[in-house]
């Protein structure tokens, strides 16, 4: 914090620094993450497409699967394309307004705290599918699923709102230069020329409710699925019980895994601003982009679909492709 006076003006716009320290290697790094980017797009988009599509996928841990695809597809958009124009060269590319950059942070937040929610809720359903099979259907209706969807997604969207209005309090008088390649708490508080204590105390508390709230029942969820699975006699029972939840438990550890990651990291870490970037640009842009190849990986019912999917589109076009050519020959042998 800087002390404030009233020789200083009123900051309107800020430059994001981004990954000054590769200006050389630019063009690779904009390749690398515009094949991520469109990567994470186009297999987040077969996820939503291929369950919408499939009968087969109509049940509630597919619903909130297509739910956690569209979250991705905006969670990776809010920074990426930002990021790319930095890279570039072009003039304004690393400039953003004052506006600007509240409104970034508060949809990277939100987006972060609804995607908390829908892993959580996913965790119930995992739940009451293995502990409580027979009230599955009663506990887990379409009714249900629709309220937990919109309930994740109002939180979310009411998480930031505090945090971010204390932002807009702030008085942000020079320098403008934000070290980082999209407007974060952190950075952005370092430059503010008003006392932040409030403010880093409101976006810990909250952001500390959000991971202890959303973790609590994923652990409560899975501790009582354990206790279930070890009283299943049936090795094979057990071993297909457990499938189910493998790959939304991989999902959670490693999108929880990096966030815990980030509050209980030593004073040293938290203090370079580079090991910073390369943590946010895992949990912001390589999180997105695996989750889908692991729910398409390790669940043989997304894989399946997608197989028929793409066995589909292939034999319509093969027979499209037979169709025009026995209409070509019929047309060379009239001819004749």
């Amino acid at each position: 914090m800087q002390p404030h006076t009233q020789n200083w003006t009123q900051v309107t716009e800020f430059v994001m620094v981004g990954f000054a320290g590769v200006h050389e290697a630019r063009l690779l790094f904009f390749i690398l993450f515009l094949t991520m980017y469109l990567f994470t797009l186009m297999e987040n988009l077969a996820i939503i497409i291929v369950v919408s599509l499939d009968h087969r996928l109509w049940r509630p841990m597919y619903f909130f699967l297509t739910h956690l695809s569209c979250l991705e597809i905006w969670y990776t958009s809010v920074t990426v394309p930002k990021m790319l124009t930095g890279f570039t060269g072009v003039n304004g590319g690393k400039k953003i307004s004052f506006a600007g950059c509240l409104s970034q942070l508060f949809i990277f937040t939100f987006l972060g705290a609804t995607e908390c929610f829908l892993l959580a809720a996913m965790a119930y359903d995992r739940y009451v599918a293995i502990c409580m099979p027979l009230r599955y259907g009663a506990l887990v209706s379409w009714g249900t699923c629709i309220r937990l969807a919109a309930a994740c997604w109002l939180v979310g969207f009411l998480t930031p709102i505090f945090p971010m209005y204390l932002m807009s309090q702030l008085t942000f008088c020079g320098p403008n230069i934000v070290n980082h390649f999209f407007c974060d708490a952190t950075p952005l508080l370092a430059l503010s020329c008003s006392d932040v204590t409030l403010n880093e105390t409101a976006h810990f508390l909250v952001s500390l409710a959000v991971l202890l709230v959303s973790s609590t029942v994923i652990i409560v969820s899975y501790g009582n699925i354990v206790w279930t699975l070890l009283h299943i006699r049936s090795v094979a029972e057990r071993r297909k019980a457990f499938s189910t939840c493998v790959a939304h438990l991989t999902v959670v550890s490693l999108f929880y895994g990096t966030l815990f990651f980030m509050y209980v990291r030593t004073k040293v870490m938290a203090s370079s601003v580079n090991f910073n970037k390369v943590v946010s640009v895992f949990y912001s842009i390589v999180t997105p982009m695996l989750n889908p190849l692991i729910y398409s990986l390790r669940n043989k019912e997304v894989k399946g679909a997608l197989g028929r999917a793409f066995s589909k589109s292939w034999k319509g076009q093969w027979e499209a492709g037979g169709k025009s050519q026995f209409s070509c020959f019929r047309y060379l042998k009239g001819s004749r």
